[in-house]
């Protein structure tokens, strides 16, 4: 269940039964909500499977993400690898219903990223977007494959020819940081140390001590994000998880009521 309007899985829950749709319902429809100007939700049937996305330029297939989330009932980002672990195969049925939806939608100038969940069925759309990856996706792009996105797109909007030929083929794995609690942060420490791994090639944390963490269940939940890249995929996840493993950090939970009193 989701509004209408939005971005970042904000709004978006999984629900699994109809108390939980009618409470969510009431919660999307109710407050002050940045989606509230367009007043619906959107009910679909969850597409069980991975999670795929295809990064697109024009009409050419850059190479296809994978991503988990992190836990139900959101939808946060927490692991990705690009290129995904495919079979030529798997690789070609994701391109395939990819650009048929540019060509049904009438897209195909620029950018576009379609999201993907491969179930039973086989893939299964979720969202056709228009438009750069949104997030650290560019990024992961250009160190694995030594294309810049962002660069190739500038170039078409000014009327010069782009340039999407692969540099060097890599791994690029990314982890992001989500805390497991509400409360006051009280250190986040690390980020120096995991930095300094060969192979990791950016740290960035988002908060600093003392910030209240009020989890939302959305994109705005993250603190920060480690990437890696590797010849390898088997390398690129062991350097990112060596440097996920340097970064920690304290959140003290909130009083409940009878405690501040």
């Amino acid at each position: 269940l989701k509004p209408a309007v939005g971005n970042g899985s904000t709004g978006v829950r999984l629900c699994r039964n109809a108390d939980e749709v009618a409470d969510h319902t009431t919660y999307l429809l109710g407050g002050k909500h940045k989606w509230r100007s367009s007043p619906r939700v959107l009910i679909e049937e969850f597409a069980q499977g991975p999670y795929y996305e295809a990064e697109i330029m024009g009409n050419a297939v850059i190479g296809v993400t994978a991503a988990e989330f992190d836990r139900a009932p959101h939808f946060v980002f927490r692991d990705s690898i690009f290129p995904a672990l495919l079979t030529d195969d798997e690789h070609t049925r994701i391109a395939d219903v990819a650009l048929s939806c540019l060509q049904a939608l009438g897209l195909g100038w620029g950018p576009a990223n379609i999201e993907f969940r491969w179930t039973k069925r086989g893939p299964v759309v979720i969202e056709v977007n228009p438009r750069l990856p949104i997030g650290i996706t560019p990024r992961a792009v250009r160190l694995a494959y030594g294309i810049d996105l962002v660069t190739e797109h500038i170039k078409l909007v000014i009327g010069e020819e782009w340039d999407l030929r692969r540099r060097h083929s890599h791994t690029a794995a990314t982890r992001i940081l989500v805390p497991d609690r509400d409360g006051i942060l009280d250190w986040i420490a690390g980020d120096s140390l995991a930095a300094a791994i060969p192979g990791v090639a950016e740290v960035k944390l988002y908060v600093e001590p003392k910030t209240p963490i009020v989890r939302k269940g959305d994109c705005r939940d993250r603190i920060g994000h480690v990437i890696a890249a590797s010849a390898s995929p088997g390398q690129a996840k062991a350097i990112l998880q060596r440097a996920v493993d340097f970064i920690d950090w304290s959140i003290t939970p909130f009083p409940t009521p009878g405690e501040r009193e």
